[in-house]
């Protein structure tokens, strides 16, 4: 019987061929352009999707596990008289409210006028305020700056209250402070945008060209104030804990006294800020802007908050701006967006009745194997590195034997009770949801942190490691081919879901990680000698990766990629280190004309392969912490010495890097 990490109730999209051939591009040279050499004929005969921006295995997969779940969606929202508060019940029943557009383009913009008309209504600066944060509570939007509550990363078994630097829509600071022909059309499309939400919330067309002005001149003024995606990623510069006291004196015009209470919180006695710089000039700009401009910029982030949600033509609005920040042609089918939708909001429902029908357990068992796998050659390597010292080495084991392994799904759900769905009330459902959401997140301040919960949802085709909690998670919808399958052979399954598990180990140790102790807790267990030169060798992976380029001409960012390239680096080295302990990859057995070796690479190359729009590219050069997939495909390989002889790399192939070049980190 042929099992794969979910039921064979779902057609499973995994070829005749683990690794085949006819994906392959073999007019290439495996040195000098090993990603065309795996993966030519199948980026050539699978192009972007009209609904995608990219499309790759990981979409491939997603794209899938969206059609399995259609399936559940459809099946709950038909039956009649399910039990009230059920998953089934409130899943079935979101579903139907989303797809009763009959219901949503007679309400139009309806649902969000009583909100329009209560920020006309605000008299002074404390208004506004309080404002902000009755609209965050209702889940209506997040302006200004971001609130949470969360893990104190110096003392991880309590939650604290932070506060981040926000306030902007574009994706990032660049696009306000870059002056470039790309900058320039997004700005213009971001002005379309603007003008179509308030003209449609009832605004006269002049007057909503002179709210973009108010709107962007804000912005622009929030975003000269942030800090960069590289500066954010230092994990002690963003963290800066403030008495209430001074808070208040940093930023008088919140007023944190009376905010908080609006928050539905006491007012806590100290509060994490990530950027101080950002919270003192959000305060500066409640006294210089003008209490009209402040109700613009409010509205603003309510209609952009609710666009996707309301009649087709604020749909329509937002899906025109982002075709031109991404590419993409056709909107994605509406059940796809409410299944995006649902899974956000009450992932948990959602992911019970996934599991019940598709996940089995022999996938879970089978993965728990090989996490202990790559663990225990992730241990042995440590032993054996030649550049960390015995003192180091012993507390880097320490952190790896702490690691939580998270496989599939939750061990307890979150029930959600309390929250009511109703058949035929979308917006009702949503702004009850993230109310729930809300309610719940604050409800964490002053208990002790729950470390059951999971960053993602069972359907999720992705993977974490969570440095305050030490943990490595794997939802079940990653548990598939390309990534796993019990059919396929060691070779296919180390190179897919073994390189990610010790990928996400490695985080566990990167230029981030590292700098979390066993414990979770922010703290340097390095000595100072082990931390230069872990710095040194992570400074040649930059260098490696600024050398990239997509689009031609466009650098990848080798700082704000850095986590992620020495995650792949450390975890495919730590995959194959594993790989070779198998019967499989001790022997010299063909399959399909491959050696175990071959097999190997070939599966991480065919796990990473991926066609993308160009608008799309260019956006995630600037925002994603991800490299592209072809620097992700041959960045970890031309470090590896399996892979030269594997496929017989020499001097003089395109690829071909000196032995003594080669960085060897983990």
């Amino acid at each position: 019987m042929s099992l794969t990490g979910l039921s064979q109730e779902k057609v499973s999209i995994r070829p005749d061929k683990f690794i085949d051939p006819a994906n392959m591009d073999k007019s290439f040279s495996p040195g000098d352009d090993f990603y065309n050499y795996a993966s030519g004929n199948w980026l050539k005969n699978n192009p972007v999707p009209a609904k995608e921006t990219r499309w790759g295995s990981f979409n491939q997969l997603r794209d899938f596990n969206a059609e399995a779940v259609k399936s559940i969606l459809e099946d709950v929202s038909s039956r009649k008289g399910l039990q009230s508060g059920s998953a089934e019940q409130r899943v079935g029943d979101f579903f139907a409210s989303a797809m009763d557009t009959v219901t949503i383009e007679k309400l139009g913009s309806t649902p969000i006028q009583a909100d329009l008309k209560r920020i006309d209504q605000i008299k002074d600066t404390k208004g506004l305020v309080s404002e902000m944060a009755y609209l965050r509570t209702q889940g209506l939007a997040s302006a200004l700056y971001g609130f949470s509550v969360g893990q104190d990363r110096k003392n991880v078994t309590e939650n604290v209250v932070n506060l981040s630097q926000g306030g902007t829509t574009l994706p990032d600071r660049d696009y306000y402070l870059v002056d470039n022909k790309r900058n320039e059309q997004i700005k213009a499309a971001y002005e379309k945008y603007v003008e179509t939400l308030f003209t449609l919330s009832g605004i006269k067309p002049a007057q909503a060209k002179a709210y973009f002005g108010i709107v962007w001149e804000m912005e622009s003024i929030l975003a000269k104030a942030q800090w960069s995606r590289v500066e954010m990623r230092d994990p002690y510069r963003t963290y800066n804990k403030f008495s209430l006291a001074q808070l208040e004196k940093k930023t008088p015009n919140l007023h944190w006294a009376t905010t908080f209470g609006d928050l539905g919180i006491d007012a806590p006695d100290s509060v994490l800020v990530n950027n101080p710089d950002f919270m003192a000039a959000a305060s500066e700009l409640l006294s210089t802007k003008s209490l009209q401009d402040w109700k613009v910029y409010l509205k603003w982030n309510l209609l952009k908050n609710a666009s996707g949600s309301l009649s087709t033509p604020f749909v329509d609005a937002s899906f025109a701006f982002n075709q031109v920040l991404t590419g993409q042609k056709v909107m994605t089918p509406r059940w796809q967006r409410t299944f995006s939708t649902i899974d956000r909001n009450i992932g948990d429902l959602l992911g019970q009745l996934y599991v019940a029908k598709y996940f089995k357990p022999e996938a879970k068992e089978r993965m728990v194997q090989l996490v202990k796998n790559l663990s225990d050659t992730f241990e042995e390597r440590i032993k054996t590195l030649d550049w960390m010292s015995d003192e180091t080495k012993q507390r880097a084991l320490e952190k790896l034997h702490a690691f939580t392994p998270k496989i599939g799904y939750p061990d307890k759900w979150k029930d959600y009770e309390g929250l009511v769905i109703n058949r035929n009330d979308y917006f009702g459902n949503l702004r009850r949801a993230s109310q729930w959401s809300y309610q719940y997140m604050i409800a964490q301040l002053g208990k002790p942190v729950d470390k059951t919960r999971w960053g993602m949802t069972p359907p999720t085709v992705n993977a974490y490691y969570s440095p305050v909690n030490n943990e490595i998670a794997f939802p079940a919808g990653i548990l598939q081919f390309p990534f796993f399958d019990f059919d396929a052979d060691d070779a296919v399954n180390y190179g897919g879901i073994g390189a990610v598990i010790g990928h996400e180990m490695t985080h566990g140790f990167d230029d981030q990680g590292r700098q979390y102790g066993a414990d979770g807790n922010l703290k340097d267990w390095w000595t100072k000698e082990d931390a230069d030169k872990f710095k040194a060798l992570a400074d040649k992976v930059v260098e490696q990766y600024n050398a990239y380029t997509v689009l031609d001409t466009v650098h990848v960012n080798g700082k704000l990629t850095l986590g992620e390239n020495l995650a792949d680096l450390g975890g495919l080295a730590m995959a194959y280190a594993a790989f070779k302990k198998t019967p499989q990859g001790q022997s010299n057995e063909l399959i399909d004309g491959f050696t175990p070796d071959q097999r190997f690479f070939l599966s991480w190359a065919q796990v990473w392969r991926m066609n993308t729009l160009p608008e799309t590219a260019a956006q995630l050069i600037l925002t994603d912490p991800h490299a592209p997939s072809t620097a992700r495909t041959l960045g970890p390989l031309v470090n590896m010495d399996a892979w030269y002889q594997a496929f017989d790399i020499k001097p003089g192939d395109k690829l071909y890097k000196p032995e003594s070049e080669r960085i060897r980190i983990w």
